[in-house]
């Protein structure tokens, strides 16, 4: 009932920056945690960062200062901008969505990932 569309990964050199969207669809009525992880190859999937309705943020210990998460209500958007990159930022960042469906039930849905590469 609630699909995820994630865009903005790609390739770039370490120091570089890109920008992650996540757009959420379907029956929604509204949206609370929004959530960004990632996953190395060989490594088990990590939180990268979090914002809550009220914008409250929350980020892991390896990307604080470099990372910052955003959301846009009105679109049902989460953004990651991503500075200052380091080839230990790559993998697949995908992003997921908890919120209240039209049909007041509940909903987590996840994106279907997006690569980011940093070489060095």
């Amino acid at each position: 009932q609630v699909q995820l569309v994630e865009s903005g990964g790609g390739l770039v050199q370490a120091g570089g920056s890109l920008r992650l969207s996540c757009a959420a669809s379907g029956s929604i009525s509204s949206v609370n945690v929004m959530t960004w992880y990632r996953q190395a190859p060989g490594a088990q999937r990590e939180l990268v960062a979090i914002i809550t309705t009220d914008n409250s943020t929350d980020y892991a210990d390896s990307v604080k200062g470099r990372f910052t998460i955003s959301r846009d209500n009105a679109k049902n958007t989460v953004y990651l901008q991503m500075n200052s990159l380091k080839p230990e930022d790559t993998g697949v960042y995908l992003c997921s969505v908890r919120g209240i469906t039209n049909q007041l039930g509940t909903f987590l849905s996840y994106g279907q990932g997006t690569q980011v590469t940093v070489s060095s």
